[in-house]
């Protein structure tokens, strides 16, 4: 069985563990607080922009805005399963299953492993996911603050906030998803390798293979499910929140 890097010791969000775990990136943990942190993804801009909606006055809002109930929630929690269900479901992260297939005895020669696999389907179908999940979740994250801000003037300055901190953090927040595809892309290459060295010492052996052929690659559907659901875990954070703050009365 091809095993990915392990690493101990390490704490985090779900994603950012995952991504060490499978990957040779070294991810040291900061000394820094959250705050000090997000202040180095803040322009002087947003954080003046910021800094008015917390210390002012929040705008009044007209009445007659759109309005939160029991159907809206039920439309949040709908999106996000059809997200995760797009996912787990994706034919290009499903592993083959091969019917009536025997393993090899020693004197038949052994079925070589999909070595030759393509990366760039798996890269192409990983970046259409990810640019679904924005759009789906931005366009629900705006509609919820529509909602949140015809609540009271405390809601109003916390839909403000929220709008700040997406515009000013969806930038950078892009620019590190898209990196996930690439280290992704060597988790593939270190698992097809690893299996292909297992099968080479195991043929010189005349043995059979570690596991059968191939296993890295339903290994690596896996791992990249993975991913991709803590990767909607993150991304729906700011939603929670924002549902949190409309189911309160």
């Amino acid at each position: 069985m091809v095993q990915a890097p392990r690493r101990t010791g390490f704490s985090g969000p779900t994603l950012v563990r995952l991504l060490a775990r499978l990957t040779d990136v070294d991810v040291p943990e900061s000394g820094q607080s959250l705050s000090d942190r997000l202040s180095l993804w803040l322009g002087w801009t947003d954080a003046i922009a910021l800094a008015a909606v917390l210390d002012g006055k929040p705008p009044a809002m007209a009445p007659g805005g759109p309005t939160f109930d029991s159907e809206q929630d039920r439309e949040s929690l709908k999106l996000r399963t059809t997200l995760a269900d797009a996912i787990a479901s994706d034919t290009e992260f499903t592993a083959a299953r091969p019917r009536g297939r025997q393993p090899p005895s020693r004197t038949q020669a052994m079925p070589k492993a999909p070595t030759d696999a393509d990366y760039s389907s798996f890269r192409q179908r990983y970046l259409s996911l990810q640019h679904t999940m924005e759009n789906g979740i931005g366009g629900l994250r705006s509609r919820l603050r529509g909602m949140l801000a015809g609540r009271n003037p405390e809601m109003t300055r916390l839909a403000m906030v929220d709008a700040i901190m997406e515009r000013s953090l969806s930038v950078r927040e892009r620019a590190l998803m898209t990196t996930i595809p690439t280290l992704l892309g060597a988790h593939f290459e270190r698992l097809r390798k690893a299996e292909q060295s297992a099968q080479e010492e195991a043929e010189a052996a005349e043995m059979p293979p570690p596991a059968k052929p191939g296993a890295w690659l339903d290994t690596f559907r896996k791992d990249m499910r993975s991913v991709l659901l803590a990767e909607l875990d993150i991304r729906f954070q700011p939603v929670e929140g924002l549902l949190a703050a409309l189911r309160t009365r």
